[in-house]
């Protein structure tokens, strides 16, 4: 299977890449600087592009079977603007126009999904989210409306603290009130999560939270 990924330099998507190509998929790494990587595998693809170079963005996409999208907002206080969410919208056109159907994304438990039941968490997170990081929540939420009303083939895996920790292999997955899910969680095994979401449809249209 071929598979582009976006943000494929970033801390998740670094280990996308790894992993994706240890289990002998054919990779597209779309990025602004995808030599960040410093990786060179005859089926690693390199794209340089920016998310919003529409023309860029499909060539990235050609022959590819699904995308793993590893983008995420920034955190910084004072960012303005919906880079991420306007550049979700230009992937999902994209895979619209070419016939990419499966999309494999992140946001976090601050953007609810409808399984989840009504929790002290569920109700404070997106408060909190508001409070300190209120553009970045803009984003997930422009970024998941993108995905969600798009028609493809879409998995949103929910993440809150991600970690640098060795890998554990274990995961808690499901929604919040429902499902026994915690709240830190390795990059290295979200990665995992995401690339096996690519052969597994338990969450195919749904949005779990997960954690190790």
């Amino acid at each position: 299977m071929q598979v582009t990924v976006f943000g494929a330099t970033g801390g998740i998507g670094r280990h996308v890449v790894d992993q994706l190509l240890t289990a002998g998929h054919d990779v597209v790494a779309y990025a602004r600087n995808p030599a960040k990587l410093d990786r060179h595998d005859p089926r690693l693809r390199l794209v340089t592009g920016e998310l919003a170079d529409h023309e860029r963005v499909r060539e990235g996409l050609e022959g590819s079977n699904a995308v793993i999208s590893a983008l995420g907002p920034s955190l910084k206080r004072g960012t303005t603007g919906t880079p991420v969410a306007d550049g979700t919208r230009t992937i999902v056109e994209a895979m619209q126009a070419t016939g990419v159907r499966r999309f494999i994304g992140l946001a976090t438990p601050s953007i609810a999904d409808p399984r989840d039941k009504p929790t002290l968490k569920a109700r404070i997170l997106p408060i909190l989210a508001n409070l300190m990081f209120p553009n970045a929540l803009r984003e997930l939420q422009g970024m998941t409306q993108a995905v969600t009303d798009s028609g493809l083939d879409w998995t949103i895996a929910r993440i809150t603290n991600p970690t640098n920790k060795n890998p554990t292999g274990t995961t808690r997955d499901g929604y919040l009130g429902v499902d026994d899910v915690g709240s830190a969680m390795t990059r290295t095994d979200i990665a995992a999560f995401l690339v096996g979401q690519l052969t597994d449809t338990t969450y195919q249209h749904a949005a779990p939270a997960i954690s190790n």
